[in-house]
């Protein structure tokens, strides 16, 4: 129960609703203990009607005074009942919410790191199956919890004062329950890790076919991924075998205990009615009753212990993710101020996941409303810039200033609210262009969209699809081709009119021809702003106020165009190599 002990702040929150939902819980108990004891009072007038010590008409008015007690009760209490479901049951369902939404802030709050190191299947699971799961605690556990102790306490009590000795007797079976209880829950609550691991697996494994298919099929592999699948959903369905063999055996022992005690209420009973230490065969039929009364509650203590084990196993998995502490942090809530002065100072940064240390002791300052160019090698660190910029991940050391500011003291959201980003892979959510593009802000009108759109010169192929802005895309953006993915991102970033733009080797899946008009108007756009532009083309980058070049990390060339090309290396080299393809692209 330790990991269940995060739900407590929940349970805090929705007190009222408990309480209430206990309180109508013991009172809806109370309204069922009239049925076994005017049953009794039934056999006991049948007793004395046979014994001719009441009349006829007697006999018949305490029969129906009986009926009607026993019908009125049983609507009283099914009405109490239906209350304290909705009461109970509701709580399960805001605390279902509550609880998802603390993960999903969570899972926003987390480092790119954490990401790397972990599957989209699995976070999907935790926050899906793990949650409902949780959910049956909350709700139906707890309130079957309620209902077993008061209606346990509440005829414990009747069935004391109507007989002690016959009552020791009927409850013998109960510690016994206890023990078998105790033993399965145990194999219950590791089993169920164990499923639930499987099914993040199973979760994981079908996302990424799914976000792949077109990969499976190009490369002709479907059978193959069929038979991983059929191999992975075997092991669930044989770890989800094991546990439910163990939780079968519950129902059974239960059935079997209450059996027991129904046969030891007639036997002992039946002994005492005819020692004459029990007055009426009634109290026999009475304590049938109450022994039935707690058949359904005692069977549901193994339902609910399983459902406790496996949401202690699912709150676990959880908790795992709730207690990381994000590694990149909001220092202050200050409002910080941001214009585009970008200076590194010495920084070096090294990757967790991979230990690559991608920068190494670089140095380099832009002035606002500058462009920074950024060419290298594949693997040279020039993405890493750009993610560093955005306060992505924290530097291992030297420092990034932001306005005469160290980056880290910076307030992280208007940090990255002054950014508008370009990602070398476009992605685009499963919504309209037009949402995508307002992604970057969400309140533009449509002028502003389209304006956005032009200038990314993207819009003439929108308005040929059939719904012009309104088309939805399939995931990640599966609808367009790669250029048209990489210029809606384009659009989505310079909407925000962001006081820095970052732009990764966003015009590499385009035309040379429409290249040249983008940064025609990239060039108007980006006036006075801060730019820091990576690419592989020289034509994307020959307007730059600075150029760098990196390789393993270092600052290996820096100046600007008309420099870089007079100096024998890297740049010169590109630039004669791309020069030189110029006609062939043309031909």
């Amino acid at each position: 129960m330790k990991e269940l002990k995060h739900l407590n702040k929940y349970f805090y929150k929705y007190r009222t609703h408990l309480i209430i939902g206990s309180i109508i819980t013991v009172v809806a108990r109370l309204f069922l203990l009239y049925t076994p004891r005017y049953v009794k009072k039934i056999f006991v007038a049948i007793e004395r009607y046979f014994d001719e010590t009441i009349t006829k008409d007697v006999f018949k008015a305490e029969i129906a005074e009986a009926i009607m007690y026993i019908i009125g009760a049983a609507l009283i209490a099914a009405i109490l009942t239906f209350f304290m479901r909705q009461t109970i049951i509701n709580v399960s369902r805001y605390i279902e919410y509550d609880l998802k939404n603390e993960i999903y802030a969570q899972y926003q709050k987390l480092s790119l790191n954490f990401y790397k190191k972990n599957r989209t299947g699995d976070l999907m699971n935790r926050i899906t199956e793990d949650v409902s799961r949780v959910r049956m605690y909350a709700g139906p556990a707890l309130m079957y919890s309620i209902n077993t102790i008061a209606l346990f306490v509440v005829v414990i009590i009747y069935m004391i004062n109507a007989s002690p000795k016959l009552t020791l007797y009927t409850i013998v079976p109960l510690p016994i329950l206890s023990v078998i209880i105790y033993k399965l829950s145990k194999e219950i609550h590791k089993r169920s890790t164990i499923v639930q691991e499987y099914l993040s697996k199973l979760s994981t494994f079908t996302q990424e076919s799914f976000s792949g298919i077109s990969v499976i099929k190009a490369y002709g592999i479907e059978p193959q991924t069929s038979v991983n699948f059929k191999v992975l959903a075997a092991e669930s369905k044989a770890k989800h075998i094991n546990l439910t063999k163990v939780q079968a055996w519950f129902f059974p022992m239960m059935i079997l205990l209450i059996g027991t005690s129904n046969l030891l209420v007639i036997y002992i009973g039946g002994l005492q009615y005819i020692n004459g230490e029990i007055e009426s065969i009634g109290t026999i039929a009475e304590f049938i009753i109450y022994v039935n009364m707690l058949t359904w509650p005692v069977a549901t203590v193994g339902w609910v212990t399983s459902i406790v084990q496996q949401a202690e196993a699912s709150q676990k998995r959880i908790n795992e993710f709730l207690k990381i502490s994000p590694e990149v942090k909001n220092s202050t809530e200050a409002h910080s101020e941001i214009t585009g002065d970008i200076e590194f100072k010495n920084v070096s940064f090294t990757y967790d996941d991979t230990n690559i240390q991608a920068l190494k002791n670089i140095s380099f300052t832009i002035n606002e409303g500058e462009t920074l160019a950024v060419l290298g090698k594949t693997g040279s660190g020039k993405s890493t810039v750009l993610d560093l910029v955005g306060r992505l991940y924290d530097i291992d050391k030297g420092s990034i200033i932001i306005n005469d500011t160290e980056i880290s003291q910076l307030n992280l959201t208007d940090l990255r609210n002054s950014i508008g980003y370009v990602p070398q892979d476009a992605f685009l959510f499963s919504d309209s262009i037009k949402n995508n593009i307002k992604f970057g802000k969400e309140d533009a009108t449509d002028e502003e969209v389209f304006e956005a759109a032009k200038n990314a010169q993207v819009h003439k192929n929108i308005i040929k699809f059939n719904k012009g802005y309104d088309t939805v895309l399939g995931e990640r953006g599966i609808t367009l081709s790669g250029g048209q993915k990489q210029r809606v991102s384009i659009a989505r970033a310079i909407i925000k009119s962001p006081k820095i733009l970052l732009f990764d080797d966003c015009l590499s899946a385009v035309d040379t021809e429409t290249e040249e008009k983008i940064l025609n108007n990239l060039n108007k756009i980006t006036k006075g702003k801060t730019s820091i532009i990576v690419s592989h083309r020289v034509s994307s980058v020959k307007n730059a106020n600075k150029i760098i070049v990196l390789d393993d990390g270092k600052i290996v060339q820096q100046g600007n165009h008309d420099s870089l090309i007079n100096d024998e290396g890297y740049y010169k080299d590109l630039y004669l190599k791309q020069l030189s393809e110029k006609p062939k692209r043309n031909l």
